[in-house]
């Protein structure tokens, strides 16, 4: 027989602004807090002010610091002796490690083989030691938790704790001061601590004041375990797919921040690698800021027509903790999924002059050739023809066609290569 959850005890997951306030009273000079910036860009494609909140320029990176030092902060002293231990590909990482640095705990991580540099160093940097194992992060989530049950170490979850929970909600409280007429706040979705928090403080904060706030949550395409938990009424576990929002890749909410997304959260849309990877560029070009995809997910759901709000709306940009060689390719790919870059293959008679025709027709229709590969190897090339793939930098969707249909009308069979 299926038992269900008394709705008293599901309330009573859920935190109270009076725990969100005490644990903002308990980060005072421990974290930023962070800025936020008008976006006159968003705010024509939404047809309504957007705000960005600018949680990628706080300490470590990303808001993760906020929930890992509430939660360290909470430990008994016999407890924080005993030191902590988590498992991260990345920004769960170095929050723990500061908090644990700034608390005086010893702190054990476990990081996959191939976490970033930037991301292994900076966690070095902050006092942890850090273990490499495993070429996802299930397996250092098993030996972060062999190495509790070994050494009586606390494990630090990412998501799945309350005072985690309440501490990422500082975050819901600094949005709501930072604008106070705001009526819409956007946030992205891993495990789900970060979107209980917001929407537990946020909700309350605007009841107190007599009024609503509507909470929108985002998540990868390719890993979107959220909409069918909702639909189940639990959480589900599913298959995921890659994506670069590698920082919310996770493959089940967590049961303590589900009761709040499921009583606080009103709608949960989700966006494709293209929507994240054009959300970054936007970014870097329109608002001057590096956001790692994950942290772009709000803006990508804007930018993709996924929002419909008429009042002040506020994007959460939740981290900046981006591998440059993976903002190189991101970068890359959101000039293609924009229109403003491509890569065509135009099989050609291996005769002269050709390079210099296809050039010319690309120059006459105002597309700039970055880069040119001529071969006479390749699958299906009969003898005495040439492949020649030319990367051209173009100036949006409509300019790429007409370069296109201008290298048709000149008699070549152009095919545009995948990014």
């Amino acid at each position: 027989m299926t038992t269900v959850e008394p709705e008293h005890q599901a309330a009573q997951r859920i935190p109270s602004l009076a725990e969100i306030e005490e644990a903002a009273a308990s980060l005072v000079g421990v974290i930023e807090h962070t800025p936020t910036q008008n976006s006159l860009h968003l705010t024509e494609i939404l047809g309504a002010p957007v705000s960005l909140k600018l949680e990628n320029l706080q300490r470590t990176g990303s808001f993760k610091v906020r929930g890992a030092t509430y939660r360290l902060s909470r430990l008994t002293p016999e407890e924080r002796a005993r030191g902590v231990v988590a498992a991260s590909a990345g920004n769960h990482a170095q929050g723990v490690a500061l908090a644990a640095q700034e608390l005086g705990v010893p702190a054990t991580i476990y990081m996959p083989l191939g976490v970033p540099v930037p991301k292994l160093l900076a966690t070095r940097g902050y006092g942890a030691e850090v273990v490499l194992q495993g070429e996802t992060v299930a397996e250092p989530l098993r030996l972060a938790a062999e190495h509790a049950e070994r050494t009586g170490a606390i494990l630090i979850h990412p998501f799945d704790h309350s005072d985690i929970v309440i501490g990422q909600g500082t975050l819901g409280l600094e949005v709501m001061d930072d604008v106070p007429d705001v009526e819409t706040i956007i946030v992205g979705i891993g495990g789900g601590g970060l979107i209980a928090g917001v929407a537990a403080a946020a909700k309350a904060r605007a009841a107190a004041e007599g009024r609503q706030v509507r909470i929108i949550g985002v998540q990868a395409e390719n890993a979107a375990p959220v909409p069918l938990s909702l639909e189940a009424g639990h959480p589900v576990e599913i298959t995921t797919r890659p994506t670069i929002a590698d920082g919310i890749l996770v493959a089940r909410p967590g049961e303590i921040p589900f009761d709040t997304i499921r009583n606080y959260v009103d709608e949960v849309v989700t966006v494709s690698d293209d929507d994240i990877a054009r959300a970054v560029l936007a970014l870097l070009e329109r608002a001057k800021v590096v956001v790692e995809p994950a942290g772009a997910v709000g803006v990508a759901a804007i930018m993709a027509g996924k929002i419909h709000s008429h009042g002040r709306t506020v994007a959460i940009l939740s981290g900046g903790n981006i591998d440059p060689l993976l903002l190189q390719r991101i970068v890359s790919r959101g000039l293609a999924a924009s229109g403003r870059y491509m890569t065509v293959r135009i099989p050609l008679p291996d005769r002269p002059g050709q390079l210099v025709m296809v050039s010319q027709v690309i120059a006459g229709a105002g597309g700039n050739v970055t880069e040119v590969l001529h071969t006479r190897h390749g699958q299906g090339l009969q003898i005495g023809d040439v492949n020649l793939q030319v990367s051209v930098e173009l100036r949006g969707t409509e300019h790429r066609e007409l370069v296109l249909q201008a290298l048709r009308d000149a008699g070549f069979r152009p095919e545009v290569m995948p990014d």
